[in-house]
């Protein structure tokens, strides 16, 4: 699995995990829910300014999501 496919599936199960849908997350941060598709699709790299408003409103720290994708990516 690359980084990148690592780092959509780890966003996609914190949004999933917090109960929320793609469009409600989108609407919280700002961006378009399909953008948060394609990021979510690994079909997006994702900028940090972007990685910062996701994860305000996903309540939870940058480095989070960064960890559990280097994980993910690592097995």
């Amino acid at each position: 699995m690359t980084r990148d496919e690592a780092f959509a599936r780890v966003l996609r199960e914190a949004r999933v995990s917090r109960g929320l849908t793609q469009r409600v997350l989108a609407e919280r941060a700002a961006l378009t829910d399909n953008y948060l598709s394609l990021l979510e699709q690994a079909k997006r790299s994702i900028s940090i300014s972007t990685l910062f408003v996701l994860c305000d409103a996903l309540g939870m720290k940058a480095s989070l999501l960064i960890q559990g994708a280097e994980n993910l990516a690592d097995e």
